[in-house]
């Protein structure tokens, strides 16, 4: 390969949405030359709207191990509306409510998770046009070089000295490092055959999805009174059924928003998973005939833009990392919506690939030796999510079974969630980078145990799909296997069906924290000390 005679920059990242923004500006805070590429403009439309705290609280990661101040305002829904924009929503709790054709309503049938006790501490509901515009234009500050509206045409990667772009106007770009944040299209993973033919995901399910005016919030047209801990209309709200579940993202639900938009998307698995598909709106409202108790959200909403349907979501990698070279976030592969994963994936792989350029670039070592375990890191959290999304449509077919893989994927993500609060609280009373390393081989054993808990619950709902178990006999598979482990002590609900709500209060999160110390198995003693 000829180098020509171009501006040369230390890294190139295809695609300029929020993955790709994120690494660039860091890279160019950092001091690295960034070239920041993408076929689109902003701003756009894009799904994926629901933070978990995975997501927010690897952004404050990021902004603080790597010297990103800006980044920490997307933390907070508070943070957000005050210094970022006013059109989104706020976030307090996960809510699932279960249907079933010609079945009567059950109070009883229907799961929260609040995940703040209080408005400034609440996720969000990014409207994703101004938060990605808000990251790519924070990229440009720090002086990443954009070039939006660029076509990539051609690319050559050599192991020794690094990858050649030429545009689809006649543009040559070099660079040391190529980072693939494309997406489901990967250029690098069609240009080294990449992409795993077929895919080892379990997941089988595809989407249509659109934003909507005049969604009514559920709290105002249930059927039954569910009284939960905070109204479904505060949350992301998860209408589930055998066969699949539907999304309602709501962007008005808090006194700050400008935005009257609500999100709104149906995901469905199954024999209706196939490339021969209806029109999207006339799926959508036949849905609503089937169930009417969804159908009043919807009695004066109209969607203002065109739907979206998508064929099988599920795609993924042999390999993400290469000599000069690494696909990440959406590039690598994808599962499902479900559980709201895919940011927190994204801002993961950007937490792990981040240092390791760094480091490449005082080296000069940048073969794909330098970034081993990058590709461990993503395809460990593919199988994850693939993993708690297959579970999730098995469960679907019976309330008792899904209630138990909720909680098993309130246990994954609880123990997740506090291992990374806790490796950042070490950082900041030490500053020692060493924390989140060892964070990311994931080999602890409080790792090991909760994914232990995972596998098992995939292989109970693998059993019931083979009809080999009864739906009713793995769900008290699943919670005594909860109970064994000693996940939780017992005046937390996830060992009880009988509890459908978890609010862990502020007198309770004390509780268990004094339990992490005195009272808790070994494997979680020791992830706290």
């Amino acid at each position: 390969m000829t180098i020509p005679d171009a501006p040369r920059y230390d890294v190139a990242i295809l695609g300029a949405g929020i993955a790709g923004s994120t690494l660039a500006a860091i890279l160019a805070r950092q001091d690295l030359s960034v070239l920041l590429i993408d076929a689109g403009v902003h701003p756009r439309f894009v799904v994926g709207e629901s933070t978990i705290p995975h997501a927010t609280t690897t952004m404050r990661v990021l902004a603080e191990r790597y010297g990103v101040p800006e980044l920490a305002a997307l933390t907070t829904f508070q943070d957000t509306a005050e210094k970022v924009t006013k059109t989104c929503g706020q976030k307090q709790n996960f809510g699932f409510v279960y249907h079933e054709d010609d079945q009567p309503y059950d109070p009883r049938r229907a799961n929260q998770v609040v995940l703040a006790s209080g408005y400034r501490r609440a996720e969000s509901h990014w409207f994703r046009q101004d938060i990605d515009s808000y990251v790519y234009h924070l990229a440009v500050r720090y002086g990443a070089t954009a070039r939006m509206g660029t076509r990539i045409a051609d690319i050559e990667v050599d192991p020794e000295r690094g990858a050649v772009l030429r545009s689809a106007g006649g543009e040559t770009f070099t660079a040391e490092y190529l980072v693939d944040a494309t997406g489901f299209r990967s250029v690098l993973a069609e240009r080294f055959g990449l992409r795993e033919q077929p895919t080892r995901a379990r997941t089988h399910s595809r989407s249509l999805f659109t934003h909507m005016i005049g969604v009514e919030p559920f709290d105002d047209v249930a059927p039954v009174d569910y009284n939960p801990p905070t109204p479904w209309h505060n949350g992301t709200l998860h209408h589930v059924f055998d066969g699949g579940w539907l999304w309602v993202i709501p962007f008005d639900n808090n006194d700050s928003s400008l935005n009257p938009l609500c999100s709104v998307g149906l995901t469905l698995t199954g024999d209706a998973v196939f490339d021969d598909r209806p029109d999207p709106e006339q799926e959508f409202r036949a849905f609503l005939e089937r169930f009417p108790a969804i159908g009043r959200q919807f009695r004066e909403a109209t969607a203002v833009r065109p739907w979206v349907s998508t064929g099988r979501l599920q795609y993924s990698a042999t390999g993400t990392v290469g000599d000069r070279f690494c696909l990440t976030a959406q590039s690598a592969g994808a599962i499902d919506a479900l559980f709201s994963r895919g940011l927190a994936n994204s801002f993961q792989t950007v937490n792990a690939l981040a240092w390791r350029i760094m480091a490449a670039k005082r080296t000069g070592d940048w073969s794909a030796a330098a970034f081993a375990g990058l590709d461990t890191l993503q395809q460990r959290m593919f199988d994850a999510h693939d993993d708690l999304a297959y579970t999730s449509y098995v469960g679907f077919r019976d309330y008792a079974l899904w209630d138990a893989v909720i909680r098993v994927w309130h246990t994954y993500s609880f123990y997740n969630d506090a291992a990374l609060e806790h490796s950042l609280s070490r950082y900041f009373s030490t500053q020692d980078d060493e924390v989140f390393r060892t964070l990311e081989r994931a080999d602890s054993a409080l790792a090991v145990t909760v994914r232990e808990l995972l596998t098992f619950a995939r292989e109970t709902c693998e059993a019931v799909d083979r009809g080999e178990l009864k739906p009713a006999d793995a769900a008290d598979a699943i919670i005594a296997r909860i109970n064994r482990d000693q996940f939780f002590p017992d005046y937390l609900p996830h060992g009880n069906p009988e509890f459908k709500y978890v609010d862990i209060s502020q007198d309770h999160a004390m509780r268990f924290m004094q339990w992490t110390r005195s009272g808790a198995p070994r494997w979680i003693s020791e992830a706290f000390a």
